[in-house]
């Protein structure tokens, strides 16, 4: 095997770490043996033959890029399914799949079995009965029938209520007819739905003589089992070429009075008997179970996506050399500038921030899930609320700093080669999907008014909410970290508090809840961000204190000074709400950048160490200018060459076009 040769800036970053790289992967990872296994289920994809790209699949034409998805994803899931998790928990999976990031290996931006596993599989687990789970469950996890999820319309999306797709109880024949009434009633967007698919658990209108009973999930048959043709009253399609998620294969969905049996439909919280009598859910918030799932799961992907990105901008940082601001002295590594580490080092920071409070609140998910089977559902609306404040500021906030990552690499970074416009492609499909985010902040904001009104009333706070309670008043300014924690907490405070006062006042001009809750929504969604602002930065804060408690003194010392940038730099980025509600001056002000810009001196030593940390193999980056080697100008003309328009020296247009046209015979 013959050594790689690594880039000679690139090896000197590396003899710089004050800190055990391997002790950081193992706490990121959740412990040395998710690491351990994460790494022997990439070695075995990546020893499988056929999985990884030699044509880059941007030269490859629509067609062929889901074609080609579909072809490796039958690879890639048949490994999966040799990995035997039958006898662990859901958390423990979840632990295991933490940092799993080797699919991005096989696919570029994402399989076309995604949403099998993501909210087919969850929802079965979460809307069934158990007699519907015994048959289903087996099918969907030993791949004999592949599924989506169709809630969003062509017509609507976030709002659920608004949904148009009916099924129809008919009685006579124990059958529900489902029915797309209008254009905007199909479904549009489902990954995996139009030629993937042949199972999808669709969420319709329910009737029953003729009355309307909200919303159910329903398991829906779409394709015939041998031949995959569409049934008969179901139409589909694909919806066309995106900004990113080109291989899922998302597609439309319509019916034209297609009859499925009454079992059909999930029974765990509401069901419909024989003779058409609907036995409602005892809580409408139920059915949130999957949605909920889903948006902390993008919490913990947007970590990965961070991290990936980051990587590969410091691994190229440290080898790209620019500029010669002293005379007769070699051009620095552009890492070394304060712009740059501006750009990256709260990247690497805010990855560390969104993997800590993943952590938190997967175990307050399994917590929940544990009551919801108990019959408890007074922490639901709690996690909702979490979810729809985090889902949002950790999409946003890694679209904002994945860019900065591609712009961190100048014109190289513009290529598609890089991998940075793909996951930023990724990262922004992520501030729409299950839930758009402006809808998410206002839901987490009735929930926040609701609260308002307990604290008024006297009566006590729990959970996250608990800091509500608090006072008003300005407090005076201290800078230590768990000050200015506090301080946010505080800001949140008088926001929400201002957003009620906003809301009544437009109510007392005569306004109706509806108008006035439309004219103080920029309020509201302000308090949603503050309020999330304040949960992340104190979970980052006392998770990390927590969780390093048993770790060594050196890589302690590491995290708990990107903590601090963290803080400080949230802290330089809303200075007009700390201006507006706290007592800083310019003094203060001035004395947190100038803390802030020691904090990246610090960190500068152990960039290359905290990206490598990471743990991301060359396959998975997919990276000419990230890899381990940090050869990236050799990478980018391999890269290069591999266009197809490389293959001859003279293309046939000169002769066709080019030629005619300036001899001016064309």
């Amino acid at each position: 095997m013959v050594a790689m040769k690594i880039n000679e800036d690139l090896q000197k970053e590396r003899s710089k770490y004050n800190f055990d790289v391997e002790e950081l992967t193992n706490f990121l990872d959740w412990g040395p043996q998710y690491t351990l296994r994460r790494r022997n289920l990439e070695q075995k994809v990546l020893n499988v033959k056929g999985l990884l790209d030699d044509i880059p699949e941007e030269y490859l034409s629509h067609k062929e890029k889901y074609e080609n998805a579909v072809r490796k994803a039958v690879l890639y899931y048949r490994i999966l399914q040799k990995e035997n998790h039958s006898n662990i928990s859901d958390e423990e999976k979840t632990r295991a799949n933490f940092r799993n990031m080797i699919s991005s290996a096989v696919f570029r931006d994402n399989s076309p079995f995604s949403l099998h596993y993501s909210m087919f599989i969850p929802t079965i687990k979460g809307q069934a009965t158990e007699e519907q789970k015994a048959y289903w469950l087996k099918r969907a996890n030993n791949m004999e029938i592949i599924g989506t999820y169709a809630q969003t319309e062509l017509g609507h999306g976030t709002f659920i209520r608004g949904l148009e797709t009916q099924a129809t109880y008919d009685p006579e024949t124990e059958e529900f007819i489902l029915y797309s009434p209008t254009l905007s009633s199909y479904k549009w967007w489902p990954g995996s739905l139009a030629h993937t698919s042949n199972y999808c658990v669709v969420m319709a209108r329910l009737f029953i003589k003729g009355k309307s009973h909200g919303i159910h999930p329903f398991m829906v048959q779409l394709r015939d089992e041998e031949t995959h043709m569409p049934l008969p009253g179901i139409k589909l399609g694909e919806i066309g070429a995106k900004l990113g998620f080109n291989n899922v294969n998302n597609g439309f969905l319509g019916f034209e009075n297609y009859r499925i049996p009454r079992d059909r439909m999930l029974m765990k919280n509401a069901q419909v008997l024989k003779d058409g009598t609907l036995i409602a859910a005892t809580n409408s918030k139920l059915t949130y179970g999957t949605m909920v799932f889903v948006r902390v799961l993008i919490v913990n992907n947007m970590a990965n996506l961070l991290a990936k990105a980051v990587t590969i901008a410091v691994r190229y940082s440290a080898v790209r050399r620019q500029s010669q601001p002293k005379p007769n002295e070699p051009e620095p590594q552009i890492l070394d500038y304060i712009t740059q580490q501006h750009k990256l080092f709260i990247t690497i920071a805010t990855s560390h921030a969104f993997y800590i409070n993943a952590m938190w609140l997967w175990e307050i998910y399994f917590n929940v899930n544990k009551d919801l089977g108990a019959g408890k559902l007074e922490n639901l609306p709690e996690l909702h609320a979490i979810a729809c404040c985090l889902k949002p500021i950790s999409t946003s906030d890694t679209t904002v700093l994945i860019e900065r990552c591609r712009l961190a690499c100048g014109g190289h970074g513009y290529m598609l080669s890089s991998n940075l416009p793909q996951m930023y492609g990724l990262a922004t499909a992520a501030c729409t999907y299950e839930g758009e985010n402006t809808v998410l902040l206002l839901q987490a904001a009735r929930a926040l008014v609701k609260a308002w009104s307990v604290r008024v009333e006297g009566k006590p706070l729990k959970g996250t909410m608990a800091y509500l309670a608090g006072t008003t008043a300005p407090k005076k300014w201290d800078s230590s970290v768990d000050s200015i924690v506090k301080i946010f907490q505080d800001v949140a405070i008088r926001k929400v508090s201002g957003a009620v006062e906003t809301l009544k006042d437009y109510q007392k001009s005569g306004l109706s809840l509806e108008d006035a809750w439309n004219k103080a929504s920029v309020c509201l969604t302000a308090a949603s961000e503050a309020h999330g602002r304040a949960i992340l930065l104190s979970v980052y804060k006392s998770e990390m204190d927590k969780r390093t408690a048993s770790l060594s003194s050196s890589l302690k010392k590491v995290l708990l000074q990107l903590v601090e940038l963290y803080v400080i730099y949230w802290a330089l980025e809303k200075v007009s709400d700390l201006l507006l509600y706290t007592s800083i001056t310019e003094k203060d002000i001035t004395e947190l950048q100038r803390r802030y810009i020691g904090l990246m001196e610090k960190i500068r030593p152990n960039a290359v160490g905290l990206v490598d940390a990471f743990d991301f193999r060359d396959e998975i980056l997919n990276s000419a200018l990230g890899a381990y080697d940090g050869r990236a100008y050799e990478r980018l003309m391999e890269e290069a060459m591999k266009s197809p328009l490389n293959v001859e020296p003279v293309n046939e247009t000169f002769h066709k076009y080019l030629k005619p046209f300036m001899l001016g015979k064309l």
